[in-house]
């Protein structure tokens, strides 16, 4: 067994204050490690410098130092293990969430809708909030928190507007433009102007910029922000024509042919449908057919169907039990049938999403016209 000098453990004492290890009570207890691993192991007469500086590499990856960053760490932020675990499984969580979901949002399978929520969700209220807590504790300067701060809200938020305008909610245009809003005027001008201030950061930095300016740039150009105003105009106008023209076929039938249960079954759910379509596009259940009293908060543009025509949502319903009325209407009427291939009562529901709301809207009314039509 090794026997220590006062002069070794003084040396030993003054190498590890030399390492950058501050705290006394550290230092104490490094010491005290360091010398019974070279007592218990070193052999009498052995090479004491070579066997420390063996010994003392042990304790560090880098420095030792980083034995005082991991305890001021640990002292001041206790959940820190916790908090990183969870970190790694929420984001492992939303990767995969996230790619199966889009996944199966190309292949129009069910689920897709709730695997994109979790994920997305799991991503933007979890994981980023995590990552930002965790990664403030180790910044240095207040510019590099206040680059971290701007960045997780950056991520959060187009996070956030990608599921809201993948499941057609309110709002995700708006919050789409915020975000890149926010990329361009607040986090890259504080990000570049910190980074080329530093002689070592200085290339890293312009090269991320460009890097960060190009890739916001190609999200711009995904932005819809004055979609064609006549197009939408034109779309609006050819839907009243054809609702214009049911009301004129609908008022000349009798009333004992409106009253059938079957007919009133399928006029009702055209009727339901198209008004969803239309609560979510313009807040109103119905468009007049009276030209003079449209105007610009009537107008939407073409795009996907809402939230409530995907995974059972009363939409979805609605378009299954109008499929069911129609294949029992046209059975009872062999000579004046709705046409039903190639439309969208002709599909899967889990294939909803090929369809726009535009579409479903035109189509609703021709199976009204059809029905009006084929009674006598």
């Amino acid at each position: 067994m090794y026997s220590l000098s006062e002069q070794q453990i003084d040396f030993i004492l003054r190498d590890i204050k030399s390492r950058g290890v501050e705290m006394e009570d550290l230092q104490v207890s490094l010491l005290d490690h360091i010398c019974c691993i070279i007592e218990c192991e070193l052999e009498p007469g052995g090479d004491f410098e070579s066997f420390y500086r063996k010994t003392v590499s042990r304790f560090f990856k880098k420095e030792l130092r980083e034995i005082e960053e991991e305890t001021i760490l640990l002292l001041t932020f206790k959940n820190y293990y916790a908090m990183k675990k969870t970190m790694i499984i929420t984001g492992g969580t939303s990767v995969v969430g996230f790619i199966a979901g889009s996944f199966f949002k190309i292949m129009h399978w069910p689920g897709a809708n709730v695997m994109l929520l979790l994920g997305i969700t799991i991503a933007s209220l979890v994981f980023l909030p995590l990552l930002f807590i965790l990664k403030t504790k180790e910044a240095n300067s207040t510019r590099d928190k206040i680059v971290l701060g701007v960045a997780t809200f950056f991520g959060m938020l187009i996070s956030l507007a990608t599921l809201f305008k993948v499941l057609h909610w309110p709002y995700a245009n708006n919050m789409w433009l915020i975000s890149l809003g926010i990329l361009f005027f607040i986090f890259l001008p504080i990000y570049f102007f910190s980074g080329i201030r530093n002689a070592e950061t200085k290339i890293n930095t312009i090269t991320s910029s460009m890097l960060i300016l190009f890739a916001g740039g190609l999200l711009f150009t995904l932005s819809n922000i004055r979609p064609s105003k006549q197009i939408v105009i034109n779309n609006l106008y050819a839907y009243v024509q054809s609702e214009d023209l049911l009301k004129r076929m609908q008022e000349r039938m009798s009333d004992s042919i409106k009253a059938d249960a079957l007919y009133s079954k399928i006029n009702a759910d055209c009727q339901k449908i198209k008004s969803l379509i239309l609560q979510d596009e313009t807040g109103i259940k119905a468009i007049s057919t009276k030209y003079e009293n449209l105007d610009e908060s009537m107008f939407f543009t073409e795009g996907g169907l809402g939230g409530e025509f995907y995974d059972k949502g009363e939409g979805a319903q609605l378009l299954s039990d109008l499929q069911a009325a129609v294949v029992k209407y046209n059975a009872s009427n062999s000579s004046a049938q709705i046409p039903v291939a190639y439309s969208v009562l002709d599909i899967d529901m889990s294939k909803i999403g090929q369809y726009t709301n535009l579409s479903v809207l035109n189509s609703m009314v021709r199976i009204q016209m059809f029905l009006a039509s084929a009674e006598k």
